[in-house]
């Protein structure tokens, strides 16, 4: 019955408040000054939305082509939002307008994760687009690393418009962390409990003590400079690998076995599972437990026995785990072409979660409106400059003509696209292996 109720019951009634939440009449933006990145023949809006979301525009000169691309970007980002931040994304994204489609992107209206809050911002804009600037013969959802489960969440959730057209016609999905909240984490309590089992100075023993799964309490006055000295005086990590000491070279070979990632990112998703835990528990769950580790067996190091009786077990709240399943995790249940790209050796969200993505949208019944396509870099926040637009080119063939795209169909479109946008193209083909060949497998 639970699980019922959280399927489907709280989706409604949140879709519900979704439905008001966009209800507000919205000003039209100002023109406002474009981003050096961008051609010089752009013209640029920016405005903050009745929710107070911040967001920029972008439009290429004479927008020939009508296609707008509606951004949601990455994180979550904490603290209060600004207005750089979509300043930013537009720098990063300016291949788009230089391949002639018009730009969208929202701050979001709040810090942190809120995906159903960010989603409806992101529709948000859209309508503010359509309402202030011009109605676009098509609309690309985009949806980058954390934004991508966002862009998911908005495709789920608005289906169709007043008119009873769809409001987005095709979703693009860049390095995305598509296995929902409820199982793209896990590996993040791993990190935190065996941290804490080799390292045991996050907390350090005078401090108090605290479940680690909180990331971190509320008030705790721990800074990002003191975590990254805390994990240089465990690993050696920030200086070079013959400057430190045999224990140190030991703890952080067995942290980056054990929880299987780079060791370019280990101090990154440290964070993430400290200040990002601690948002999503006190901020979200009134301080609920949504994520456990029982029956999680730890393996690559040394000594694995010792190990697994040192580490810290935590069973998830089954409520908590609902709600947060409610606000973050997808459905599957999307009616328009997706086409997803990840780099294999993506440093922060593992390849292995596009396996996820593709086991929901099969349980949803909408395997034939999935591609994935994979390069072989080892990248996560920008592919090369060509990739994009070749992506882009790839879906709309793929709205207007039918033809599903293939690597190779993609690869020869990016090829074609570095004489304007230099080289770049590393499409290969590539079957992504299950999440839990990545992510130590747990009781649910």
């Amino acid at each position: 019955m639970r699980q019922w109720f959280a399927q489907w019951f709280v989706p409604l009634v949140l879709a519900s408040f979704a439905g008001a939440a966009l209800a507000e009449s919205e000003k039209p933006p100002q023109a406002a000054p474009c981003p050096a990145a961008l051609p010089a023949d752009t013209r640029c809006l920016n405005g903050r939305d009745s929710a107070g979301a911040g967001y920029w525009i972008a439009l290429p000169a004479g927008w020939k082509n009508g296609v707008l691309v509606l951004h949601a970007h990455g994180g979550p980002e904490l603290g209060e939002p600004k207005l750089e931040r979509s300043a930013e994304d537009l720098t990063r994204w300016a291949v788009v307008v230089k391949a002639g489609y018009a730009w969208a992107g929202s701050t979001y209206r709040q810090g942190g994760f809120a995906v159903r809050a960010a989603a409806e911002d992101t529709e948000r804009l859209r309508r503010i687009f359509i309402e202030h600037v011009g109605l676009p013969q098509r609309t690309i959802l985009h949806g980058q690393s954390w934004g991508a489960g966002v862009a998911a969440k908005a495709a789920e959730m608005f289906t169709a418009t007043s008119d009873a057209k769809r409001p987005y016609d095709g979703v693009l999905l860049t390095s995305g962390v598509l296995g929902g909240a409820t199982r793209s984490y896990d590996f993040r309590l791993d990190l935190r409990v065996v941290y804490q089992a080799v390292c045991g100075n996050h907390p350090k023993p005078d401090e108090p003590q605290y479940p680690l799964w909180q990331g971190l309490p509320l008030g705790a006055p721990l800074t990002r400079a003191e975590l990254a000295a805390r994990v240089d005086d465990c690993t050696g990590i920030r200086k070079k690998p013959e400057e430190r000491s045999d224990e140190q070279r030991r703890r952080l070979e067995t942290l980056l076995k054990v929880v299987r990632i780079p060791e370019s990112s280990l101090l990154g998703h440290l964070n993430r599972a400290t200040w990002d835990f601690q948002d999503i528990v006190f901020k979200r769950l009134d301080g609920a437990n949504p994520f456990g580790n029982e029956g999680a067996v730890y393996s690559g190091s040394a000594d694995d026995a010792a190990l697994n009786a040192k580490v810290a077990r935590y069973r998830a709240d089954p409520a908590a785990v609902a709600r947060l399943a409610a606000d973050a995790d997808l459905t599957g249940q999307i009616a328009v072409p997706v086409l997803t790209v990840h780099a294999i050796h993506d440093p922060v969200a593992f390849v292995e979660l596009e396996s996820a993505f593709h086991e929901t949208m099969q349980s949803a019944h909408g395997g034939a409106r999935l591609v994935q396509v994979f390069t072989s870099e080892a990248e996560h926040s920008y592919l090369s400059d060509p990739e994009y637009p070749a992506l882009l080119e790839a879906l709309m063939v793929w709205l207007d003509r039918g033809e599903r795209p293939s690597t190779r169909s993609v690869e020869q479109r990016c090829l074609r696209a570095e004489k304007a946008f230099g080289k770049g193209c590393r499409f290969v083909d590539y079957q992504p292996a299950p999440l839990e060949s990545r992510v130590t497998p747990r009781r649910r």
